[in-house]
């Protein structure tokens, strides 16, 4: 954006004119619906509290031939500029979603139907056949985002669209932002052995590399190879790594196709910004850990940190129902924990048709409060309007509503803006990392690959790596690092959450500035780890931070070359022992003003976080039951209050009882306005299940 923009993005805000802005949307697909409908849709929408409409916006819908486009000449409902005029009539923020890939379940995902039959534009397998879309309505081509082709195909299409809506962005009129594509993430190919391995994109990963390495002697002394040029360095197709150095072979692979994202993205980016599209640019990556989840799964493909160094936010979508409250609780806590704007660009509202568990408005209310809860700060509902190949909206394509799903989101949209909960802020002191280069590793041994997250319901597993599909090689270390680092994030997170303490979740890419916004990082640790970052954890540690690392202190980096950057930060300090009961649990480095804990035994991680994190005085609820989840937020508009989220994700009835260590005069719930009984800084309440409530606690 340009200096002295009306428009901020960052600090986990979004401001205009200097004034933090709730952003509560909802999607309205104005090419789906009878126009004579729009005036009265908007204003249910509207009458239900949101401020902003999110609008797709189709090349496959508006395209007639080649550089040729109905904008409401022959279909009165694609006018898509009369839809925007509408909008900014009823005082509604627009954020539109141009592509050119959409999805929106349309047949084509948004593209014309003959950029998906052109060879040259299709991205390809590891045994050179066409990539496959195996997703709903039916399967199509997955388009190369390497071939220079497509790009020169969406420039005809941005030259139309955007002709129209530089017309309509803030200032001149209530547009605030665009996304840029949707979902890019080679749509749900995730194991890497899957796509793009088209010519051109082969190109490009050895154009990568010769930027990572410079020389191919460089690169040669890392792969323990003998290429003559960069042109002779194929992509591997399968993982059959024997020896730990054999590893970066396979890793640069998952680091390109990070860089594939991120590179594609930053493209589109500049041609949107060339015609003279000035409002954030962001994107949507799909939900990360499929309908099941896996917390510790949360990074490659997807870099959320290194594609916000192109746009100005990155969010994660989530579709997901009261049953799967911990997959809320990971996505939305690592984009808080890694994002400048926590955004949820889709956020189900309503299902596909095809959908196990079409929930109902019960689900609506606990998913939104769930997101709320653990620091989201902004949304757009998907669909708000119902429309064919979607059900259960609140508002149906003829303008009439669904009483309780359009009250619940009325309430929801009601108290968030009444509570200013842009403006609140979670108190997290701890910091749970995802170790970048293990997830690398644990990607690049794939030995299996499904067919898209679609079949996870069915199934019980997921495309997304895990231990049933993943490499039990050891590679020369003392354990498959791959299979194991899972365990010890798994159980970092559980001790965690079980104990009461607040935490956030990001990944090792994170700035070091963001690390010290905490006062302690958790990270696991194997026998490489790298460079980059064991110089921020010394660094880290250095400024008075706490880190905590487990099981072995890292003497290789990611090259598998000696690095013991760690290893000399603590060779001069005396260690010290936690124990209990007469067993050393970790040990205790001093390291500048900060401390370097080493915890070598899993079994030992509750007992060993119990001690780190009380010495340091962390923020921590005290719960009459593990199966709760608590969060705190300091209130912006009084010190003395706090804003405590209380959740039973089971299917039980729970008797509460919940404190945070400070004394209050009253606790009140805020969705039914309720006092809790008190009794010094304890209150108790009964939680039906499947429940939130949100206490408004008064000093």
């Amino acid at each position: 954006m340009p200096e002295n923009y009306p428009i901020e993005v960052g600090g986990h805000q979004f401001r205009l004119n200097g004034e933090p802005l709730s952003i509560y949307s909802g999607a309205v697909h104005y090419w789906r619906l009878d126009r004579d409908k729009w005036d009265d849709i908007l204003t249910k929408v509207k009458g239900m509290g949101f401020n902003t409409i999110s609008i797709y916006i189709p090349w496959e819908v508006h395209e007639i031939k080649r550089g040729e486009f109905d904008f409401g000449q022959i279909n009165p409902s694609n006018d898509i500029d009369a839809f925007l005029t509408l909008c900014e009539q009823k005082d509604l923020n627009i954020i539109v979603r141009p592509g050119p890939q959409i999805n929106s379940e349309l047949t084509w995902f948004g593209y014309p139907v003959r950029i998906l039959d052109d060879s040259e534009m299709q991205a390809q397998t590891a045994w050179g056949s066409k990539a496959v879309l195996t997703q709903v309505p039916r399967p199509i081509p997955a388009i190369s985002y390497a071939s220079d082709k497509f790009f020169a195909e969406t420039a005809l299409w941005y030259d139309a669209i955007f002709a129209i809506l530089v017309k309509h962005q803030y200032p001149k009129g209530r547009l605030i932002a665009s996304q840029v594509d949707n979902e890019m993430a080679f749509f749900f190919h995730i194991n890497p052995y899957e796509s793009d391995f088209s010519p051109a994109s082969i190109r490009a990963y050895q154009a990568f590399l010769k930027q990572k390495y410079g020389t191919i002697e460089k690169l040669n002394s890392v792969y323990r190879s003998k290429y003559v040029s960069f042109e002779y360095v194929d992509a591997p197709r399968r993982f059959s790594a024997e020896s730990h150095t054999d590893i970066p072979y396979y890793t640069d692979w998952i680091e390109y196709r990070e860089f594939y994202l991120v590179n594609s993205m930053d493209r589109l980016a500049k041609m949107i910004r060339t015609r003279g599209f000035t409002v954030p640019l962001f994107h949507n990556y799909p939900h990360p850990l499929g309908p099941g989840g896996s917390v510790s799964g949360i990074t490659t493909p997807f870099n959320l940190i290194g594609l916000e160094d192109k746009l100005d936010f990155v969010g994660f979508d989530i579709y997901s129902r009261k049953e799967l409250y911990e997959h809320v609780k990971t996505v939305v806590s690592y984009v808080v924990g890694s994002s400048r704007y926590p955004y949820i660009p889709e956020f189900i509202a309503g299902v596909w048709p095809w959908y196990l568990n079409p929930g109902g408005f019960e689900d609506e209310e606990f998913v939104t409060k769930a997101a709320l809860m653990n620091g989201i700060k902004g949304f757009s509902r998907y669909m708000i309007v119902e429309r064919n190949r979607w059900l259960a909206s609140p508002v149906r394509r003829d303008g009439r509503v669904r009483k309780e799903n359009y009250e619940v989101f009325r309430h929801v949209n009601e108290m968030a803006f009444g509570h200013h909960f842009v403006k609140n802020k979670r108190l997290v002191d701890v910091l749970l990392l995802a170790n970048r280069d293990y997830d690398r590793l644990e990607a690049a041994s794939a030995l299996v690959s499904f067919p898209g997250d679609f079949l996870e319901p069915l199934l019980g597993v997921s495309e997304y790596p895990n231990f049933m599909i993943t490499s039990e090689k050891s590679l020369g270390f003392k354990q498959p690092i791959q299979q194991e680092k899972a365990n010890w994030f798994m159980k970092n997170y559980k001790t965690l959450s079980d104990g009461g303490y607040q935490f956030l979740l990001s990944d090792s890419q994170l700035a070091l500035e963001r690390f010290k916004e905490y006062k302690v990082v958790i990270v696991s640790s194997f026998e490489f780890m790298g460079s980059d970052l064991q110089q921020k954890i010394v660094e880290f540690a250095k400024s008075g931070g706490a880190v905590v690392l487990g099981p072995i202190l890292p003497h290789l980096n990611e090259k598998m070359f000696a690095d013991t950057t760690i290893l000399d930060a603590v060779a001069g300090s005396t260690p010290k022992q936690i124990s209990s009961e007469g067993q050393n649990l970790a040990t205790v480095y001093t390291v500048g003003k900060g401390q370097l804990v080493h915890l070598p035994q899993l079994t030992d991680v509750e007992k060993t976080l119990e001690v780190i994190l009380a010495n340091l005085n962390t923020v921590k609820v005290i719960k009459n039951d593990v199966r709760l989840d608590v969060t705190v937020h300091a209130m912006s508009d009084a010190k003395s209050k706090k804003l405590v989220f209380v959740c039973n994700p089971t299917a039980d009835v729970i008797n509460t009882k919940v404190s945070i260590g400070e004394s209050f005069k009253k606790v009140t719930e805020i969705w039914s306005g309720i006092e809790a009984n008190l009794l010094g800084s304890v209150w108790s309440d009964e939680m039906p299940a499947y429940t939130i409530k949100i206490y408004e606690c008064e000093g």
